[in-house]
Formats: structure tokens, C-alpha cells, sequence
């Protein structure tokens, strides 16, 4: 019975994992644009999961700020000001030296396997110029150094920030910025693999630096 019950849970879970991560898909990349309402019972027909792991996904997108639940009116998708980029980077540069500085230093040779196939990944998206398969690889590598670094506090104030930040990312970068945005985050797996702790320190500062010039770009248009 317990062990029943024990893949019953495990089955609701990865549920739930599956309804976060398409309906997060459908916000960053403006399948439900900025703005739009919608109700649960919409979701849970598009998604085709159940309407228990779609009402977690919501919470936690609703938690993580983009989604708003308007009760007897429906749920807001977050609206998208591109003023705001710039405050998702200066929110998420400190956070982001943290997690490479210790990915570097507890790399794992199974962590180390992961950040190789997401460089691959990241490779073939520029090579089939696949802006989809970019934001997966780098949803990807997200979740790989969340692991790695072993900290499960900074992990989660950064997760929030890199979702809005590949949805501003996908707004108003994606159709040119593809190759340069892969080449920096490829530098930064390099140097975890080389546990080069200040060197992955260095490489996610920059990433940060070029997704700031983006940002105050996007600001001024």
C-alpha cells in the first residue's frame, strides 16, 4: 500500500512539473501574450493535464508574478514593460554569481554530463536558428546549475527572475541576439566544467552585463 501510495505522489508531482513547465512555456514566449485573460478550465483543455497539477502551475506562477488570479474575473497574464527588463537583471546579477561560483566549486561528473548537453543544445539552436529550442536548452541549463550549486535558497530567487527574463529575452531580443546570447552562456558552462570558480563568476557577470545592454536598448524604443 505504501508503495502504492508512494507512486501515486510521485505521478502527481511530475504532473504538476509537466503542467508548470508548458504553461511557464506559454507565458515566455507569448502564446498568452501580456495582458490576456484567461480562466483555469481553458488551461486545463489546453494543456491536457488535469485540472490539480494546472491549479499548482498557476500558484506558482502566480507566486513567481506572471500570472495574476482576479477572483470571479479570470487570471491576467503579467503584463510586459520593457522598463522592467532592466530591474529582472539588476534583481538577478548577484544571485547568478552565487549559483556559478558554487556550480564550479561542487561540480559532479553527473552535473558536469548535463551542462555538456546543454551546450549542445544551445549549439544546435543556432545552427538550425531554432529560438524555441534555444529557450528550452536555456530553461535547461537554469535547472542544471540550480542542481549543481547546491543552494537551494539562492536557486530559488533566481528561477522566478531567469523565467521573466526569457520572456523579455523573447520579446524583444530573439530574432537577432540568438548567436551572441548561446556564445555567453556556452563560456559560462565552459568555465564551470573547468571548476574555475572566479572565471564562472566573470562569465555569468557578463551575461548579465549583455542582457542589461539589451534591456536598455529594448527601454528606449
Amino acid at each position: 500500500m505504501d508503495a502504492l501510495a508512494g507512486r501515486s505522489d510521485q505521478s502527481a508531482e511530475l504532473a504538476s512539473a509537466r503542467a508548470y513547465r508548458a504553461l511557464e512555456r506559454m507565458i515566455v514566449t507569448l502564446e498568452l501574450a501580456p495582458g490576456a485573460v484567461v480562466t483555469e478550465r481553458v488551461l486545463v483543455e489546453r494543456l491536457s493535464l488535469g485540472r490539480t497539477p494546472v491549479r499548482e502551475a498557476i500558484q506558482r506562477l502566480t507566486w513567481e508574478g506572471l500570472l495574476e488570479v482576479r477572483p470571479r474575473a479570470g487570471i491576467v497574464v503579467a503584463p510586459l514593460y520593457a522598463a522592467d527588463w532592466l530591474r529582472v537583471i539588476d534583481a538577478r546579477r548577484g544571485v547568478e554569481a552565487v549559483l556559478a561560483r558554487s556550480a564550479a566549486r561542487f561540480l559532479t561528473a553527473d552535473a558536469a554530463a548535463q551542462f555538456q548537453t546543454t551546450a549542445i543544445a544551445m549549439h544546435d539552436a543556432v545552427l538550425a536558428d531554432d529560438v524555441l529550442g534555444f529557450l528550452e536548452a536555456d530553461k535547461s541549463l537554469d535547472e542544471v546549475l540550480a542542481r549543481a550549486a547546491d543552494n537551494q535558497f539562492a536557486a530559488r530567487v533566481a528561477a522566478p527572475l531567469q523565467t521573466h527574463s526569457r520572456r523579455f529575452w523573447y520579446r524583444f531580443q530573439s530574432g537577432t541576439g540568438l548567436a551572441e546570447s548561446a556564445a555567453n552562456h556556452v563560456a559560462l558552462i565552459g568555465a564551470i566544467l573547468e571548476r574555475d570558480e572566479e572565471q564562472a563568476e566573470r562569465e555569468a557577470d557578463r551575461l548579465m552585463s549583455l542582457l542589461r545592454l539589451h534591456a536598455q536598448a529594448a527601454a528606449m524604443r
